[in-house]
């Protein structure tokens, strides 16, 4: 039985297409997803624009912010039955005996290998995922917003876990996309003040942030930065991953302040960080999750908490991906969701 599926086939810009797959077999500790939702990341953005910086094993399924039904249990799946709603993590190959993998860290382990680049992801009807991956979805989500899960993870290692925002906080986020638009929320669900900052192309993104309770800024944020005592924020949170941005970040950051880089970004830097010694402030990089942060997530989620429908911009077919890729790549939407077929 053969999908439908989205395939980045060579490291060339460009190089994705629609291919035919046959339906995955899986091993003794797997379970076959059906899939029914597959969020696209911007990740999905910059292997299709090959502007990316990680290893890709070509050709690879696309996808990793997904969710679906079990269909098939492998030999020694214990806990998990046919027709269960779930989604997945990311880490779909990772070192049992890495250091990281035993403290629980296995974001960490530098063999890992998520899906949608070391291994095929989500972007077809069926993908075999180990059990190990797996969180059960309540019947009150809807997989539309659940396949979301994911990069709602990634804004909560970044803001709870890494920044440790508290009540009271005056918290600025750089770049309106998924993670920037979440690591707001998230910031508000913590209890900060948060503004929202972007270009004057971000307008329509940044209005999303309003659903949050953030203040949309384009441009300049000093003003806002130094609102309370003239001093700065408590943290700023760089979601953009742009050079500029981290300079930007140092400006508006308090004296023994907090910067948490989440976005990526492979080019220098071009200027000094003496003013993160002068300001004696903490930087601090962010990356991906693990087993405890996605059931707070799923948590928040399924209690109405979090909200993702504000940036859920639309659901295509995945032989549509080419329009759901453009949309959200000129940023007409935040987030794109596809929909197998």
């Amino acid at each position: 039985m053969k999908s439908a599926a989205v395939v980045n086939y060579a490291p060339e810009k460009g190089s994705v297409e629609i291919r035919e797959l046959d339906r995955p077999t899986i091993g003794e500790d797997d379970v076959l997803l059906e899939v029914a939702n597959v969020g696209v990341c911007g990740s999905d953005l910059h292997q299709w624009t090959s502007d990316h910086s990680w290893p890709v094993n070509y050709p690879v399924v696309l996808g990793h912010e997904f969710g679906g039904h079990i269909i098939e249990l492998g030999s020694r799946v214990t806990g998990w039955r046919e027709g269960d709603r779930v989604v997945s993590e990311t880490a779909a190959v990772i070192d049992a005996n890495n250091p990281m993998t035993r403290r629980g860290l296995y974001n960490l382990d530098p063999t890992r290998k998520g899906f949608g680049y070391g291994v095929n992801g989500a972007m077809t009807r069926f993908v075999r995922v180990p059990s190990r991956c797996l969180h059960l979805v309540p019947d009150q989500l809807a997989f539309e917003q659940a396949c979301l899960t994911e990069p709602c993870c990634v804004a909560f290692n970044a803001v709870v876990e890494n920044s440790r925002i508290k009540p009271g906080d005056r918290v600025i986020v750089l770049g309106p996309g998924t993670i920037g638009i979440l690591c707001a929320a998230m910031a508000r669900l913590c209890g900060a003040e948060v503004a929202l900052v972007g270009l004057e192309s971000d307008r329509h993104r940044l209005e999303i942030g309003k659903h949050y309770g953030c203040e949309p800024i384009i441009g300049d944020a000093t003003e806002w930065a130094r609102k309370a005592d003239g001093l700065g924020a408590d943290c700023i949170i760089d979601a953009a991953g742009t050079s500029i941005t981290l300079k930007l970040a140092m400006q508006w950051v308090r004296p023994n302040g907090h910067i948490t880089k989440v976005g990526w970004g492979p080019q220098p830097l071009g200027f000094s960080l003496d003013p993160l010694v002068q300001k004696n402030v903490t930087l601090q990089g962010s990356f991906s999750h693990n087993w405890p942060i996605w059931e707070r997530v799923i948590a928040l989620l399924a209690s109405g908490q979090l909200d993702v429908k504000p940036i859920i911009g639309g659901v295509w077919p995945v032989t549509d991906w080419h329009e759901a890729f453009e949309k959200m790549h000129r940023g007409d939407v935040v987030k794109s969701v596809l929909k197998p077929v």
